[in-house]
C-alpha cells in the first residue's frame, strides 16, 4: 500500500493530497502490467478508468482518418504524446463517460500502471467533498496544460508547414 501511495505523490492529479486522502485513494487502485507494443486501450472505445504510470512510458496514438492515394481509409495511428513515471491518462473518461478520443500503448516492457475505476473515485468524491475538490481542480489544471502543449504543437506546425514547402 505504501508502495502505491508513493506513485500517486508523484501524479499531478495528487498534488496537495494529505496522506489520509491518498491511502483512501490508493485503496481504490488495481496494478497492471503491459509489455511493449501491448494496447491499454483503443481511440473511440468505451471505458471508464483513469491510469497512472508507475514504471515505463505510454504512447497515445490517434487515427488521422485521412484517405490514401487509392481512395482508401488509413487506417495507421499516429502518435500525439508520449507520457512517462508520473503521468496520467484516461483522465476524460472522469468527466464525460463518453468514447476514448484516442488510443494508449505501452511503450516499454514491464510498463506499469495504477487503474482507478470512475464509479468508486467519483463515490470517494461525493463521500469527501474536500477531496473531490482537490481532485477535480487538478484534473481541470492538468487538463489545461495538456490543451495548451496541443495547441501549442499544432501552432508549430501550421507555421513552419508553409515555410518548409517553399524550399
Amino acid at each position: 500500500m505504501n508502495n502505491i501511495v508513493n506513485h500517486l505523490k508523484q501524479s499531478d492529479i495528487f498534488y496537495q493530497f494529505t496522506p489520509t486522502q491518498l491511502e483512501m485513494v490508493a485503496n481504490l487502485c488495481q496494478e497492471v502490467v503491459f509489455q511493449a507494443g501491448e494496447i491499454i486501450f483503443k481511440e473511440n472505445s468505451s471505458s471508464k478508468e483513469l491510469y497512472i504510470i508507475t514504471q515505463g512510458e505510454v504512447d497515445i496514438l490517434i487515427k488521422p482518418a485521412s484517405v490514401s492515394l487509392w481512395g482508401k481509409l488509413e487506417e495507421e495511428e499516429t502518435p500525439v504524446a508520449t507520457l512517462r513515471r508520473g503521468q496520467n491518462f484516461g483522465e476524460v473518461a472522469l468527466v464525460d463517460e463518453g468514447l476514448r478520443s484516442a488510443s494508449a500503448r505501452a511503450a516499454q516492457k514491464d510498463t506499469r500502471l495504477l487503474v482507478i475505476s470512475r464509479d468508486k473515485l467519483i463515490m470517494l468524491c461525493e463521500t469527501y467533498p474536500q477531496l473531490g475538490y482537490r481532485l477535480m481542480y487538478n484534473l481541470a489544471a492538468d487538463l489545461a496544460m495538456k490543451i495548451r502543449n496541443t495547441d501549442l504543437r499544432i501552432r508549430e506546425q501550421l507555421l513552419y508547414k508553409p515555410q518548409n514547402d517553399k524550399k
